[in-house]
């Protein structure tokens, strides 16, 4: 039981990075007991099949690139993951300034398109800003991007 668990365990998380959070619930649900499961996660740790560093690097960088998430979101997420403070800053690290405000401009310029035709020049920014909030970016910067692109 314990070598097909171990197999097991390393496939879930060869398949895709993990948390230590994710591992340990997929463990109790295949009904492994506590004291079993943190020997297969220190197993799973020493052999490199997780790693939440990786993870957070990984993580963070994706939702970034793919999915266009503010540091404010991600780091919401990555809390929610229970990844410790370290990998969390570790992660978003990852994430260059330059990247954030080409994204965030990019955002403003995508959105405001979309409300071409809204005459009101005060509904646009602030229907932008509320969109970039909702995407997790950081108020202060959203309305200096805001300035920048649109003017004031």
């Amino acid at each position: 039981m314990k070598r097909e668990t171990l197999i097991k365990a390393a496939n879930f998380c060869v398949y895709q990075d993990r948390t230590q959070a994710e591992v340990r619930k997929r463990l109790f649900d295949w009904g492994i007991e506590s004291d079993n499961a943190e020997e297969i996660i220190a197993y799973l740790i020493e052999e490199n099949f997780l790693n939440e560093e990786r993870f957070s690097k990984i993580y963070a960088g994706s939702k970034f690139r793919v999915k266009q998430w503010g540091k404010q979101k991600i780091r919401y997420e990555m809390k929610a993951k229970g990844l410790s403070d370290y990998n969390i800053r570790t992660g978003l690290a990852e994430i260059s300034d330059e990247d954030y405000e080409e994204t965030i401009k990019d955002l403003i310029e995508k959105k405001a398109n979309e409300l071409r035709n809204e005459k009101q020049k005060a509904l646009v920014k602030q229907k932008i800003s509320r969109f970039l909030l909702s995407k997790g970016f950081e108020s202060d910067l959203i309305w200096a991007m805001i300035g920048k692109v649109l003017g004031r």
